[in-house]
């Protein structure tokens, strides 16, 4: 087992957002999380990379126990070494080119020489077919070529995960595919990745496994294949339902 979640809980001042979340990962898997809006996703992934503390739960990260809500900066540190975030609206440097958006964590914080950091980012700006664009600025690339460098920059850090927070949700519906194409090609590749999702195809036919949340809690975990065509829980089958219908 690469990653165990246990009990994990979130509050916003009277909210209970998190209601302890249980998850396991092995290595290669593609977890799918799925649910309705506000039913705690995002919070559960951020709380993950201490983006949020969470208020009580514990992670197993490569054999070693971690407290989410007593981590200190160093294990913080240890285990962002070991992960990559990718957000819904790329969090892209406005001022920085392609290539150095991609290099600037592994030259800062991972304290490389410039002609190292330039050969790992060209490698993973080729991964996610944006090579050709090293020169440009975010503002000269669309939507969907930016969450590609946002990709990129993930990749570079060689992590063992990769949390992806809704990657598409910000993006015209045309360039939804290319992204999509990416995250397909790295599960292919056996990348390890949780992703915060509505794109039900990607869960459906990508994903390894989903873990299906609402009103905080976890409703259902499992194959990705049985979720979609066995449900077990009621609730799981009103939203695959309502996917469905929505689509028609």
């Amino acid at each position: 087992m690469m990653l165990e979640i246990k009990n994990v809980h979130k509050r916003f001042d009277k909210l209970e957002v998190l209601k302890g979340i249980d998850l396991d990962v092995n290595k290669g898997d593609v977890v799918a999380i799925l649910g309705p809006s506000g039913s705690g996703k995002t919070t559960f992934l951020r709380c993950l990379n201490f983006l949020e503390r969470a208020d009580q739960g514990e992670m197993v990260f490569d054999g070693e126990q971690f407290d989410l809500h007593a981590a200190s900066h160093a294990d913080i540190a240890r285990i962002r070494k070991k992960t990559a975030f990718v957000f819904q609206n790329y969090n892209l440097f406005l001022n920085k080119t392609v290539l150095q958006n991609v290099t600037l964590g592994l030259t800062v914080a991972g304290k490389m020489k410039k002609d190292q950091a330039n050969e790992i980012a060209l490698a993973a700006l080729k991964r996610v077919g944006m090579a050709d664009k090293q020169g440009s600025y975010p503002s000269q690339l669309s939507g969907g070529q930016q969450q590609r460098v946002a990709i990129a920059r993930g990749l570079a850090s060689n992590p063992e995960i990769i949390y992806f927070d809704e990657p598409t949700s910000a993006l015209d519906p045309e360039l939804i595919g290319e992204v999509l194409a990416v995250m397909r090609q790295l599960a292919e590749e056996g990348m390890t990745m949780l992703v915060v999702t509505h794109e039900m195809d990607f869960a459906r036919h990508v994903s390894s496994k989903v873990l299906f949340m609402a009103d905080g809690s976890v409703v259902e975990s499992g194959p990705s294949r049985e979720f979609f065509e066995h449900p077990r829980q009621e609730r799981s089958r009103e939203f695959i339902k309502s996917i469905l219908e929505a689509r028609k």
